[in-house]
């Protein structure tokens, strides 16, 4: 007869996710680094009291005690943002865990849960849920619907997540924690996973068979690719004259970078990259040709327009990537697909290899032994790589203005960092000026969240990322004035936690790419300047009178105020060397300038307006659109 042990549901759920581990290549490691949480009513007695319970235990000594360590967070969107940061550092392999209480608490987590789900990043959570006995009904904070009593807020968290369940019952616990699990370390179905936890079951106890807590280990598979499609991939390569690889995240997150490299070297095939998979191959690798699709640079936006077959290693083909469908401008153009998710693998009538990105660059590379690129292609790909890298240059040095630009931060950071720092960002205009400029060197310097561009990521992504890297590399997070005013708090908690990272706060009293898209859509840059209303009641007064740098120092950060950018250096060198979170905040201009566009994306703009600005924009949009398509094959 299987032995039991009486737990409550809390309890079971901390025992079991201490007791979590993957497996890759070898490598075995715990699925969860912890636990971040707020409490509140519905879980501060429940999943709290297990947390608790298990901290005690481990520093007493109890052998067998769960270690699930709890890390106090100031709002449960960042402690989201930070699990999804960590599992993105750690190459999926591992992540935390977030609980919140019931209501608002839980709704906070949907945003981080689109993030996290859209990203293909795990992250478990577990928002309280409203009683499952249903006698006190409705409970404070309960969002009732008249259609079932069977609906909580919880409900929100379905679109967004890979796998959800409510636990009315302790007995439903097991089956649904081993799901979750399996969500969480499939590489191809990966995404948030929700379990909603009724308040009342949190607390109920049940006599758990013991195995359901023994070491359990998930082996994260290297799918290999199917014969036939890796002979029609090769028969797509061989038959091209001018193909592009298109680096993806999935290449990072398989590690084949060095196989990356190899495939290049080897097939003389350039290679331009993603937001998610920049560093994937290093910047200066003779067949690499950065960032492509929107926000790309000249180089890589030359090479696809002209390319006659698109090989995506790991690549989602957001709108960015492509341009809005525009980029890859060849009538002919064919498409190859390296994915794990047969679902991506599938994306512009491609031909598909659903594998693991690593193992099918070895394959495709000794499968084309033998083959290259003729000469002349290869030395048009390092020439126009060669012209970008000047453009660079002087994006990076200083203008003649009395601010300097975003693009001269940036310059200095992309010197003053290591090869294994890590830089983070997620939206605004800086996305767009970094994948175009930025030379990453290494997979692991360039954490940029582009799947949601949530604003507010950067600072608790800064948090999730140091725990995953330590303390032997530097994690800087570059942040604008309006990205900050999102989700600063959880500077709080790096200083009650002692975790150091660099904020770099760059203010420009706006929006400086929303400001720019309105501009150049007909909108006039309307709302998105940081000013106050006028006499003629609109906002275009003086500048809002905040303090931004005050404020950072109030949440424990220590703050060094930059000057231009002589001092901006200086000051990046304290900040190495302090051993306490500090904020570089330095005033930038607002216009720029910025880095050429080279591509387009698809906004729509007003069809019929009363404003000559408009009218203007869509005369620009319709001609712009009429390059669109869908990537088909004849």
């Amino acid at each position: 007869m299987t032995q039991t042990v009486r737990l409550t549901v809390a309890q079971a759920v901390v025992r079991f996710l201490a007791n979590q581990y993957t497996e890759r290549d070898g490598v075995e490691q715990k699925l969860f680094a912890g636990c971040f949480g707020i409490f509140g009513h519905g879980n501060v007695a429940g999943i709290g009291q297990a947390l608790l319970q298990a901290e005690l235990q481990t520093l007493d000594g109890v052998e067998g005690a769960p270690d699930l360590p709890y890390v106090l967070v100031r709002n449960e969107q960042g402690a989201v943002h930070a699990a999804a940061a960590y599992a993105k550092t750690k190459n999926r392999l591992q992540t935390w865990a977030v609980t919140s209480s019931i209501g608002p608490g839980a709704t906070n987590m949907v945003t981080g849960a689109a993030l996290a789900t859209t990203n293909r990043l795990p992250v478990l959570l577990l928002p309280s849920d409203i009683f499952a006995t249903r006698y006190p009904d409705p409970v404070l904070q309960q969002l009732e619907d008249p259609r079932s009593l069977d609906i909580s807020v919880n409900d929100a968290f379905k679109p967004v997540s890979r796998y959800w369940d409510r636990i009315n019952r302790p007995e439903q616990l097991i089956p649904s924690l081993l799901c979750a699990m399996r969500v969480l370390t499939d590489p191809a179905e990966t995404g948030a996973v929700t379990l909603c936890l009724p308040q009342d079951v949190q607390a109920e106890a049940f006599d758990f068979p013991v195995p359901l807590f023994d070491k359990r280990v998930w082996h994260v598979g290297r799918p290999v690719p199917e014969p036939a499609a890796l002979a029609r991939a090769v028969a797509a390569i061989t038959a091209s004259k001018r193909p592009l690889v298109v680096a993806g995240g999935g290449a990072i997150y398989a590690g084949a970078s060095a196989e990356l490299r190899a495939f290049a070297e080897a097939t003389g095939i350039p290679v331009a990259d993603t937001q998610a998979g920049k560093g994937a191959i290093n910047f200066d690798h003779r067949m690499a040709v950065g960032g492509v699709g929107s926000t790309g640079n000249t180089a890589a936006n030359t090479l696809a327009r002209e390319a006659d077959l698109v090989i995506g290693i790991g690549t989602r083909y957001s709108d960015f990537t492509t341009a809005s469908h525009t980029v890859f401008a060849d009538p002919d153009v064919r498409f190859v697909n390296i994915n794990v998710l047969a679902f991506d693998a599938a994306k512009n009538a491609a031909t598909m290899v659903v594998a693991d990105a690593r193992e099918a660059l070895v394959a495709l590379t000794d499968a084309l032994a033998g083959w290259t690129t003729d000469a002349a292609y290869q030395a048009r790909a390092g020439e126009l790589d060669a012209e970008w890298q000047r453009v660079v240059d002087t994006c990076y040095a200083p203008h003649d203005q009395e601010l300097p630009a975003q693009t001269e931060v940036f310059g200095a950071l992309n010197e003053l960092m290591g090869d294994h720092d890590v830089v983070i960002n997620a939206a605004g205009s800086m996305p767009g000026d970094l994948q175009a400029l930025w030379r990453a060197r290494t997979p692991e310097q360039y954490h940029l969240e582009y799947a949601y561009s949530c604003m507010g990521y950067e600072i608790p992504a800064a948090m999730g990322v140091k725990l995953a890297v330590g303390d032997e590399h530097e994690v800087v997070a570059i942040v604008g004035d309006g990205t900050y005013q999102m989700l600063p708090m959880e500077i709080a908690t790096m200083a009650q936690e002692g975790i150091k990272v660099i904020l770099v706060l760059l203010q420009n009293h706006g929006f400086a790419s929303i400001g720019a898209l309105s501009e150049s859509r007909g909108s006039q840059r309307f709302g998105t300047k940081y000013r106050t209303r006028s006499a003629s009641g609109r906002l275009d007064g003086a500048d809002v009178p905040f303090d931004l740098a005050a404020n950072a120092a109030s949440w424990g950060a220590d703050v060094l105020r930059c000057n231009g950018m002589a001092e901006f250096r200086e000051n990046y060198a304290k900040a190495v060397a302090a051993d306490r979170t500090t904020v570089l905040y330095i005033e930038t201009n607002l216009y720029g300038p910025n880095p050429p566009g080279s591509a387009w994306w698809d906004v729509p703009v007003s069809q019929v307006s009363e404003l000559d600005s408009t009218r203007k924009a869509y005369d620009e949009y319709v001609a712009e659109k009429a390059a669109q398509r869908h990537y088909l094959q004849a």
